[in-house]
């Protein structure tokens, strides 16, 4: 088994966030540094993560948490802000699936999956991801149709996305908004372009599972049916 895919499977980080530790140096095999992607690991190695040993997974857990703002999509922060995982009640070495910045709140999974990880934020799959977003101001057509044919950010231009128009005065506009890329801080790039201020941003759902009427700070476990539905999306 490649050594990322391996790593992942028992509950390190995602596939990609692995290949980083990889890269980094922090990943030993039978006792040599390996920063090489394509290694393949046998059941006889012995693998070490910043020293300490790398077990066959734990049990894997999935759990629906409803972000409140003020906390960090992260195990653990050197700001010493507040993480999601910190909500959570286990011995599981979980992390976020993607994140929600620190303003932002709704719908957020975690787990200690890395492949599942891997599959839902990877942007080749188009996981879509459903937002309720609300902008300081008005908005005319022809910048709604920037938006939704996609802006460019961070020179990169973005893949088109489903915008319908709740409600909005002169004062604000209220969207709900779907994604297929998730990039760091995508929605509120996505209407800097057009000088427009995003004030309000929770996701609602990830393809059909939905937050439901889950309490902000609340989380639950996912059902089989959830973790299967993910799965095969």
């Amino acid at each position: 088994m490649r050594i990322n895919k391996f790593l992942a499977s028992c509950g390190i980080a995602s596939r990609r966030k692995v290949e980083e530790y990889i890269l980094d140096g922090r990943i030993t095999v039978n006792g040599q540094v390996t920063t090489n992607l394509s290694t393949d690991i046998l059941e006889s190695d012995v693998v070490l993560f910043d020293g300490k040993p790398v077990k066959n997974r734990e049990e894997f857990e999935y759990y629906m948490l409803n972000k409140p703002v003020g906390y960090i999509s992260s195990a653990q922060d050197d700001r010493n802000r507040k993480t999601v995982v910190s909500l959570i009640k286990t011995n599981a070495r979980i992390y976020p699936v993607g994140r929600l910045d620190f303003n932002s709140e709704g719908l957020l999974l975690l787990t200690n999956d890395g492949e599942l990880t891997n599959k839902l934020t990877h942007p080749k799959h188009n996981i879509g991801k459903t937002y309720i977003v609300k902008i300081n101001s008005n908005i005319t057509d022809r910048e709604l149709n920037l938006v939704r044919n996609g802006v460019t950010i961070d020179g990169y231009k973005l893949h088109p996305c489903k915008i319908k128009v709740l409600d909005g005065s002169e004062n604000y506009t209220r969207f709900e908004i779907t994604i297929f890329e998730g990039r760091n801080r995508e929605i509120r790039k996505m209407f800097e372009v057009i000088k427009k201020q995003v004030v309000y941003l929770k996701r609602i759902k990830i393809e059909n599972l939905r937050l439901g009427n889950l309490k902000t700070g609340e989380y639950r476990k996912l059902s089989k049916a959830e973790i299967e539905y993910l799965k095969n999306l």
